[in-house]
């Protein structure tokens, strides 16, 4: 059996080999498999040692120091712990600003908060999908606490302005969250550029594994945050738990890989996403989804005209891709993301989302606009 094209790189990427390697070294007798808060002998050294290697290497890919990054499970973790730790420091008192375009681990976290008492200002995207810095200065109030909007959007991979934001939000002593899950290892980041405070990552994200993220907690801030997880006072405090040193030794290797390659990473796939859009752009009816200039160099984002989104990718069986987010594809919920821009049910049940990635190949995409370009052609003439 042929699989189909893998077109869904920003759902999850394929572990990198040279990443799964270094963490089979960590699994067995012969490797680093204690418990790293072990001291007491030299198993948990090698152990602790492999750990605070791997906080190194995700340090680096941030330009953050290395005790500013707190281990979690993943991003949605991650932005629970930013939000939530945020406001159970100041009893639920106070003002956030987010925007109606979040993934929903913030979006759900936010609402938890309205619940409790925290006022919450959802900020609407332009037609391009992007968040403003004017329309954030406009919503600060003498009572905000913390900003938190995304640096690439998951869905359309519209890139937000966060470093002009982040600037806004220091000048005036509020707290900034972004959540970097689609934008580390995908473009440069530095912590201090773009002037944030708490700083979400998974390591599915960029050729590690599932299930283990961080949290970039800026040293300054770190007593404004209170944990969320209780139980042995893990890193500094704010996380309890044992560490996984074979994932841990897996997000390094992969933040590794992504300073080394990620300029030549994303020149690749940013060359290899406008060939897929120059093959599939003359079909009928069909249109791109967001900005084309703030955009991430893996995201292509199409609203296929009248075509529904559903009987498509239903037909598309030769290539993975999604209509939305990952977390939401079971929903029939036309996509919330696209809604907010401005796009009618029908437009945003037509579009669908393509991620390319590091193992993506030219004979991939041309395989990819050969197959798009069938389906729509036997689809349409039912449709249109």
């Amino acid at each position: 059996m042929k699989l189909p094209v893998y077109l869904d790189y920003a759902a999850t990427t394929p572990v990198d080999p040279r990443v799964a390697d270094a963490m089979a070294r960590c699994l067995t007798m012969d490797g680093m498999f204690a418990n790293p808060a072990s001291r007491s002998h030299i198993y948990g050294w090698q152990a602790e040692e492999q750990v605070e290697l791997a906080r190194r290497q995700v340090a680096e890919l941030l330009r953050a120091d290395p005790r500013e990054v707190v281990w979690t499970s993943g991003a949605t973790e991650s932005n629970n712990l930013a939000l939530k730790g945020v406001f159970e420091a100041l009893n639920f008192q106070g003002h956030l600003i987010t925007t109606a375009v979040e993934h929903k681990a913030v979006i759900d976290p936010a609402k938890w908060l309205e619940a409790r008492g925290v006022a919450v200002t959802y900020l609407m995207p332009g037609t391009d999908g992007r968040i403003s810095v004017e329309q954030v200065q406009a919503a600060l109030r003498p009572d905000t606490r913390l900003v938190s909007v995304m640096h690439i959007n998951n869905e359309t991979g519209v890139v937000n302005p966060v470093a002009e934001v982040g600037a806004l939000c220091r000048a005036a002593n509020v707290l900034m969250h972004v959540d970097a899950a689609q934008s580390a290892g995908k473009i440069a980041l530095d912590v201090s550029a773009l002037q944030v405070d708490l700083l979400s990552l998974s390591a599915h994200k960029f050729y590690g594994p599932k299930g283990v993220g961080a949290l970039y907690v800026r040293r300054a801030i770190a007593q404004q945050v209170k944990p969320q997880i209780h139980g042995g006072g893990h890193e500094r405090g704010l996380r309890s738990g044992t560490l996984a040193t074979h994932q841990l030794v897996g997000i390094g290797e992969a933040a590794r890989l992504c300073v080394e390659q990620q300029q030549v990473d994303a020149e690749r796939t940013a060359r290899l996403r406008d060939q897929l859009w120059q093959g599939i752009s003359t079909l009928p009816a069909i249109a791109r989804n967001g900005s084309t200039e703030w955009l991430s160099p893996i995201h292509l984002n199409v609203n296929f005209g009248a075509l529904d989104g559903e009987t498509l990718l239903l037909s598309l069986r030769d290539i993975a891709v999604s209509s939305g987010s990952a977390c939401t594809s079971a929903s029939m919920e036309p996509s919330y993301v696209l809604k907010a821009m401005g796009l009618s049910d029908a437009q945003a049940h037509s579009s669908v989302r393509i991620s390319l990635g590091r193992f993506t190949t030219a004979e991939d995409v041309q395989r990819a606009v050969a197959h798009i370009v069938d389906v729509v052609g036997a689809l349409q003439p039912v449709h249109g």
